[in-house]
């Protein structure tokens, strides 16, 4: 299976299987991510939970493919990242197989940007909020998509400090600044 999207008026090719997320195209949850997003070039770029690579590979004509790193808890999803990284000419880009952020220890990111499994409970989404925020370097944004507001608006505001809500189309989409070292709801507790 494969489907091609336009962006930044350059056209992009992406093969997937019917078992990883959105097989039949660009999710308008992952669509309305990307709206919310200005890349600047040299910006590290982690595409957490990364299916068949778009958000990556999009962000690589931008940042630079040395700048983005793709993980994947999925073999299946990593494969065909690193084949649609390389159909897309963004060769470069590092795609790892990772469960969260568990098994790779790549830092300093300006955006780290998922659409988590939030038909789930919310175990994941919970570890890629507490680690993502230590993966990030101070003024780095952690950005997530989803179809439920206040759980996440709540965690990540403990978390951060606080974050930015989007709606569009039925979707959620947060931006969540690292502004210090240490989690929000620790620094009060220390007051």
């Amino acid at each position: 299976m494969s489907f091609s999207i336009t962006s930044h008026n350059q056209q992009f090719s992406f093969e997937t299987t019917p078992e990883l997320f959105s097989p039949k195209g660009l999710d308008r949850g992952t669509e309305a991510m990307l709206s919310t997003v200005t890349f600047a070039p040299g910006e590290r770029v982690l595409d957490l939970g990364c299916g068949c690579g778009v958000v990556g590979i999009l962000a690589a004509k931008i940042v630079g493919a040395e700048n983005v790193v793709m993980t994947d808890v999925d073999a299946d999803a990593v494969r065909i990242s690193k084949t649609n990284a390389e159909r897309n000419a963004a060769a470069g880009v590092t795609v790892l197989q990772s469960d969260g952020f568990r098994d790779h220890q790549e830092t300093d990111f300006d955006w780290i940007l998922s659409n988590p499994p939030y038909h789930e409970d919310f175990s994941v989404a919970k570890n890629f909020i507490m680690k993502g925020f230590n993966r990030l370097k101070i003024g780095g944004k952690l950005v997530m998509v989803t179809r439920r507001r206040l759980w996440y608006q709540k965690k990540l505001t403990s978390i951060f400090g606080g974050t930015e809500v989007h709606e569009i189309d039925g979707y959620f989409v947060f931006h969540a600044e690292k502004r210090r070292d240490s989690y929000a709801a620790r620094k009060r507790r220390n007051r």
